[in-house]
């Protein structure tokens, strides 16, 4: 979702680029963004430091995530994308420290903070631990790469959590999951609609993270719109700018019934993410400043 656009605008903005996949047939788009595609698996620890030596980075990034194409908050498995992090990620810290790299910027999540307190928060709030399954794991997982990543001696370390993504390729994109399910009316607004949702543009995204390759002190940056947004009242605008009905609205113990715990606090509690720290030290600015224009101009 964001690599490819993230490769082009590193490359825009006259950085050199080394590409690291692990499958053949991703080459070819790394190759047309402008990058030099490598292929090598991020969890296997000597190909890894091979690879990552010969590249002779002064800046690595990581974006290793292997979530499933079809997002179902009740089924989907986390853990593919945990291991790509907690292993990946680790072997990754390793290798950009041994060939001498300076700053190391990684990717987290925006909505990792905890249900409790305000609705909107920044980078010291308190995170989510004891989430229900599927995110606990996740969460701990993520958390304990950022902690590796700003820790890391002898580099400066970086994490980025990015909001919900928007866009081509991604969940909410046209031909996307979560488009789907709106289309067939399977995306209720649940009890209240008070859960509030962070958006990103993965163009912005990409944008925030060609900024923290020359800016910013180490530590961690919420990368997110203007507008966090409850809900009850993003998905509506969401469902018009698909040409869908309007949402259905279902209570919380049915939603509990067919959806899960996680889907339901998602709904009705999930806390939203401030960005005036990325934008005051990264000297960053989203391109789509609201998901009201991001969804009518721009879902891919």
């Amino acid at each position: 979702m964001i690599g490819r656009p993230l490769v082009r605008q590193l490359v825009a903005a006259g950085h050199a680029v080394a590409g690291m996949t692990s499958r053949e047939q991703n080459a070819a788009g790394i190759e047309a963004a402008g990058g030099q595609p490598v292929v090598c698996d991020a969890l296997d620890a000597e190909a890894v430091k091979r690879t990552v030596a010969q590249a002779t980075p002064e800046v690595v990034i990581s974006q290793l995530t292997r979530l499933p194409a079809d997002y179902n908050p009740r089924k989907i498995d986390y853990g593919p994308t945990n291991r790509a992090r907690h292993e990946g990620g680790r072997n990754l810290i390793a290798a950009a420290r041994e060939a001498g790299a300076g700053r190391f910027v990684s990717q987290s999540v925006a909505f990792i903070y905890a249900p409790e307190g305000g609705m909107v928060k920044d980078e010291e709030a308190k995170p989510w631990i004891g989430a229900p399954e599927p995110f606990a794991n996740g969460a701990k997982s993520t958390l304990d790469h950022e902690r590796e990543v700003v820790e890391a001696p002898g580099m400066d370390g970086v994490v980025l959590r990015y909001g919900q993504f928007y866009g081509p390729g991604t969940y909410y994109a046209s031909d996307g999951s979560v488009a789907e399910q709106v289309r067939r009316r399977r995306f209720p607004i649940v009890g209240g609609g008070g859960g509030t949702f962070s958006f990103i543009h993965v163009e912005d995204a990409a944008s925030a993270t060609v900024a923290a390759v020359d800016r910013g002190a180490p530590g961690i940056y919420n990368v997110v719109d203007d507008e966090p947004a409850a809900e009850r009242d993003w998905l509506p605008v969401y469902a018009e700018a698909l040409g869908a009905k309007p949402p259905r609205r279902v209570p919380t113990w049915l939603a509990r019934i067919f959806a899960g715990q996680f889907a339901v606090i998602m709904a009705t509690e999930l806390r939203g993410a401030s960005n005036a720290k990325a934008k005051r030290e990264l000297g960053w600015q989203p391109t789509y400043a609201s998901w009201r224009t991001g969804f009518s101009e721009a879902l891919g």
